[in-house]
């Protein structure tokens, strides 16, 4: 083996990469950018659920709990009116309201307290720090020698004691396992066509811009439905993840989020010179909706700038989507999930534009 000839090959592979800023960018760059953006999700973001508290108690052990889960660090505590608590789980601004009931102090002289927990249950990771703030709060009674049960009736607006994390993560996992594979593929794809010069024989021929595109889209758009499909199945029939909504309409906001990554696909692979370049995008347009869009941090706990971006990515209000119909059993009367269509699908008419526009000056 010869040391001379093998530096040369390492010493042309470098220079081939020193004349290609954008993958040096992704090598030294990136990293930095997707590494901060975590560290200000997981440090930046507010931990702690908002919690409304309903004290009815006549006597004095009700006020004595709701002071104590005030100064608790586990949640954000706020007095509420028990007959607002379901409203305020439904538009988010609670993840929980606990009631002390009037006969509360009784309760706790009689040595049982049933305290009403009412719980969002679309979120079960926000479950945990309520009820553990519930019973710590339950000290400062045990501390003046009751001998005291606690036994909370606890109700769930949506999901169930049996509503776990697969099926949290599953409604997101679902639109979003079919939109990376799908932008992969046609991103991908899209560039191999003009790179082998097919797009440069149909801008020669009478077919429009809008005319390529589209063709183009209808038959990526046949595969993403088809994969769709199978997605789907495989969620619901063999990993049984927890569902309220109407089959069809979550295949057709599946459907769009498909059809919205053709698109983007077909638009970003106009910036690309290479299959190298194309999967360059992954970092740079996936990673950071998927850390923003809520699939894995709820938007509403991400700081207040991050909350700002990610109120303009598609993810979000494809990921919302999915959540309100399988979670929440939402259709399409739900002004939430009409916006979310509609954004999705603006987004979608959006990227068909742009790759129509930049079609011919990329080929050219």
């Amino acid at each position: 083996m010869s040391g001379r000839r093998v530096g040369a090959i390492t010493r042309r592979l470098l220079q081939g990469f020193r004349r290609d800023r954008r993958t040096l960018a992704l090598l030294f760059v990136a990293p930095i950018v997707i590494l901060a953006l975590l560290g200000y999700l997981l440090r930046g973001s507010s931990t702690a659920p908002n919690v409304g508290i309903a004290n009815e108690d006549t006597g004095p052990l009700g006020a004595v709990v709701a002071g104590s889960l005030h100064q608790s660090s586990h949640i954000d505590a706020t007095d509420i009116d028990a007959s607002a608590g379901d409203s305020k789980l439904k538009d988010g601004s609670l993840v929980a309201y606990i009631v002390l009931p009037a006969n509360f102090s009784q309760q706790a002289q009689a040595g049982t307290i049933a305290p009403e927990v009412h719980l969002e249950g679309s979120q079960p990771g926000q479950d945990s720090p309520v009820l553990q703030a519930l019973q710590q709060s339950l000290i400062s009674i045990a501390g003046q020698g009751n001998n005291i049960h606690f036994a909370p009736n606890i109700h769930y607006l949506y999901g169930g004691p049996n509503f776990d994390t697969l099926d949290y993560f599953g409604a997101a996992f679902i639109g979003l396992v079919v939109f990376f594979l799908v932008f992969v593929i046609t991103i991908v794809a899209f560039l191999n066509e003009r790179t082998q010069g097919t797009l440069e024989r149909l801008m020669a021929s009478p077919l429009r811009r809008g005319e390529i595109v589209v063709g183009y889209m209808l038959g990526f758009t046949v595969l993403a439905v088809i994969q769709s499909i199978e997605v789907l199945v495989f969620s619901l029939a063999v990993l049984r993840i927890h569902n309220e909504g109407n089959v069809f309409l979550i295949f057709g906001m599946e459907a769009l989020m498909a059809i919205a990554a053709v698109n983007l696909g077909i638009f970003l692979s106009m910036f690309a010179r290479s299959e190298f370049q194309a999967v360059q995008f992954i970092p740079l347009v996936i990673v950071p909706q998927v850390l923003l869009s809520g699939v894995i941090f709820p938007v509403s706990s991400e700081p207040g700038p991050l909350q700002w971006l990610s109120n303009v990515l598609p993810l979000t209000y494809a990921v919302n989507g999915m959540r309100d119909i399988m979670v929440k059993g939402a259709d399409l009367t739900w002004s939430s999930l009409q916006v979310d269509v509609a954004v999705v699908a603006g987004f979608f008419l959006l990227f068909l534009v742009a790759g129509t526009a930049t079609l011919r000056r990329r080929v050219a």
